[in-house]
């Protein structure tokens, strides 16, 4: 295995989502969202390209909009662990990250599957651990809004202590508390990372909790530089009150890369880009969510709804209001009624200056391999977590031209040093499974 660098590594994954507006999809010129095809160009170009893994998000429900599915966004993929296992038939490095819930799954069975994705991948697997306290959602398994918003972090919490003891022990392992009950033994091997990688997005003080006691990797919304050096510190400090050390977690912000060969190029770029995102009938599915009412009939390019919201939301089930929102949606539409008023801004207007998205870093492969270096190399990052807007070519840019900048500088490699997702993240190593 080749001697580490002496500088600072940046770590890189891209997150391939199922809902919202960040991947452009109904651009003729991109291949299909649900194809297997697609997914196997995208993470061999992945893997051409060095990065330390391809995490797939997923939805335990298709979203719907005034009842009707929601036709904005794909409708329905695979499930991400059984596509994860196809993929890692066609790779030989990358780490495959899936996203699962626990709040809606079962400790032993989901243990198990996970498991079994990282024994099938030699030991390539993470877990992307994520809760809802979605209602909506939860009715698909008979539980919905069966669980209070803070209380799925307790859950969460004893969920990922129950696996990884399963993960850790080939002995029977007991829970019986409030919010996981089981006995088990595991039925799967460990694989020569010991155990899935666990990821975490922790923004919340419940979610920093959850990361700081038993997340790898982090995921955070915390780009910008400034909040970036804030947030590291916050949850170096939170690992220490836990017994870990510094070097036990992995940072890595989601962001979202738009290169151009000048400045003026990448400016005018990265407008195209959140323009798609933005559409007409997303601006105005958006703001439904605000005023709970049918806006159809109004023009995406007139001004905003002229009738007052309701207290409720239009439709549930797509989850797109913050906790914060829904309490405070009546105030903050009033904002945004100034807003409009002040500067003339239409409905899709506001919503392009509204609407929330993965920050962007715009320019040049160079000037953007840069500004990366400084964030790795003062501690503020360990990574970053890239969200594509098209396919393939976000993807293939990022690989020809961003990669080859970040490796002139020394903060990327050259190779993999390793062939386990652990090895790429280079965190500590487990030891040996108790009982084995």
């Amino acid at each position: 295995m080749p001697a580490p660098s002496s500088r600072p590594q940046l770590h890189l994954g891209l997150f391939f989502t199922g809902v919202g507006p960040q991947l452009i999809w109904t651009d003729p010129g991109v291949p299909s969202h649900t194809a297997i095809e697609t997914f196997v160009d995208v993470v061999q170009t992945l893997e051409r390209g060095l990065f330390d893994a391809f995490f797939l998000g997923e939805g335990l429900r298709v979203r719907e909009n005034r009842g009707r599915i929601f036709d904005l966004d794909v409708a329905g993929r695979p499930d991400a662990i059984t596509q994860l296992s196809a993929l890692a038939a066609v790779t030989q490095r990358i780490g495959l990250v899936a996203t699962q819930n626990t709040t809606y799954n079962y400790p032993t069975d989901l243990a198990r599957r996970l498991a079994s994705l990282d024994l099938v991948s030699e030991g390539r697997a993470g877990w992307n651990i994520v809760t809802t306290d979605n209602a909506w959602t939860g009715a698909n398994f008979r539980h919905g809004g069966w669980l209070e918003h803070e209380r799925r972090y307790d859950r969460a919490g004893q969920f990922v202590d129950a696996a990884k003891e399963l993960w850790s022990s080939s002995q029977p392992v007991e829970r019986d508390t409030d919010l996981v009950r089981l006995r088990a033994t595991a039925t799967v091997p460990a694989s020569p990372q010991g155990r899935p990688v666990l990821f975490q997005a922790g923004d919340s003080d419940g979610g920093r909790e959850l990361a700081a006691r038993h997340a790898d990797v982090v995921f955070s919304a915390n780009t910008e530089y400034g909040k970036a050096v804030t947030y590291a510190a916050d949850l170096r400090d939170r690992l220490a009150r836990h017994g870990r050390s510094p070097d036990s977690l992995r940072i890595l912000p989601g962001a979202s890369v738009v290169l151009g060969d000048t400045p003026a190029e990448a400016e005018e770029k990265a407008r195209w880009v959140r323009g798609e995102q933005i559409n007409g009938p997303r601006a105005i599915a958006f703001l439904e969510q605000y005023w709970g009412a049918d806006l159809s009939a109004y023009d995406p390019d007139g001004p905003l709804p002229d009738i007052e919201p309701s207290e409720e939301e239009l439709d549930p089930s797509r989850g797109t209001i913050s906790i914060a929102h829904r309490t405070g949606k009546a105030a903050l539409i009033r904002k945004w009624r100034e807003l409009s008023a002040e500067r003339g801004l239409s409905i899709r207007q506001l919503v392009l200056e509204v609407a929330p998205g993965h920050p962007a870093f715009t320019g040049t492969p160079s000037a953007v391999a840069d500004e990366w270096t400084r964030y790795v190399t003062t501690g503020a990052i360990d990574g970053f977590n890239i969200v594509p807007h098209l396919l393939p070519s976000s993807i293939t840019d990022i690989v020809d031209k961003l990669v080859p900048e970040l490796q002139t500088r020394g903060v990327y490699r050259t190779e993999y040093r390793g062939s386990t997702l652990r090895d790429h993240l280079e965190l500590p190593s487990l030891g040996a499974p108790q009982g084995n």
